[in-house]
């Protein structure tokens, strides 16, 4: 396995991707997410959307008027944790910058052999492996571009997204934990 790097050292492929970025996202809740200044805002009920100053929507907004695409598949509980629920509301905000998020129940992700672990794969070349903490805490990436890991990625996002719902249709679906 390659050296673990900090998050912040893989930024660059953000931007340096030339057709897609493809994300699993497979934890219960991010420590990230906690330190958002969008959680307490959740916490009392506001509606999360679109922020055009938002540096990740940004980020999307240009990339995908270029015509790359961000997409990602989030696993979710039966019922889905609070920070699964955070995900679902805030990620609404992420539909509308360009990006195409789909959801999908654990369950269903065990059933078909997807892994526990997050990822991101660019360009279907490039895979950005997380390791993450019992607490949500990213301690650091994995850049793997050799083939054997690069190809099983490509399997995982193909059955993923095969599977997995658009979420503004999975979100009616879930029910409301008010």
């Amino acid at each position: 396995m390659p050296d673990l790097v900090p998050f912040e050292d893989v930024s660059h492929f953000f931007e340096d991707f030339k057709h897609t970025a493809w994300r699993l996202e497979t934890q219960r809740g991010y420590a990230s997410d906690l330190a958002s200044p969008n959680w307490p805002r959740f916490q009392c009920g506001e509606t999360l959307g679109y922020n055009p100053d938002s540096p990740w929507h940004v980020n999307v907004r240009e990339q995908t008027m270029q015509g790359k695409r961000f997409e990602r598949v989030r696993l979710v509980d039966q019922p889905p944790t609070e920070g699964q629920r955070f995900l679902l509301a805030s990620g609404l905000g992420n539909v509308e910058a360009g990006e195409d998020i789909r959801n999908l129940y654990r369950s269903d992700a065990q059933r078909i052999g997807l892994p526990d672990y997050d990822f991101w794969l660019f360009d279907s070349r490039s895979v950005i492996k997380f390791v993450i903490d019992s607490e949500g805490t990213t301690l650091g990436v994995h850049v793997l571009e050799d083939a054997e890991s690069v190809v099983r990625a490509c399997q995982i996002r193909d059955a993923a997204w095969h599977h997995a719902v658009p979420t503004r249709e999975f979100e009616a679906q879930v029910p409301s934990s008010v």
